[in-house]
C-alpha cells in the first residue's frame, strides 16, 4: 500500500505537488467528503483534515490499492486470452 499511496498522491496533486492543499481535485474530494467549501481549504484546514481523517484515508488508500491490483490482474488476463 505505501507505493500505491505515493502513486495516488503523485497523480492527485498534479500541478500542485509542493502545495497539495491548492489541488482542485483534492479540494473537490475534501468538499464532497466533509462538506468544507473548497474555497475555504487552506494549508491549515488541509492538514487538519488529513490528521483528523487519517484512519478513513488509510482505509481509502488500502481499498484503492486493492482495486488497482485487481485491475492490473484483469488486464493481464485479457492479454493472455
Amino acid at each position: 500500500m505505501p507505493l500505491y499511496a505515493l502513486w495516488f498522491l503523485w497523480v492527485a496533486t498534479r500541478g500542485y505537488r509542493l502545495r497539495p492543499w491548492k489541488s482542485r481535485y483534492l479540494r473537490w474530494r475534501i468538499e464532497t467528503y466533509s462538506g468544507i467549501p473548497a474555497e475555504q481549504i487552506t494549508f491549515g484546514v488541509f492538514w487538519s483534515f488529513l490528521w483528523r481523517e487519517r484512519r478513513e484515508l488509510t482505509r481509502f488508500l488500502a481499498w484503492g490499492a486493492r482495486m488497482h491490483k485487481l485491475e492490473q490482474h484483469r488486464r493481464q488476463e485479457q492479454v493472455g486470452d
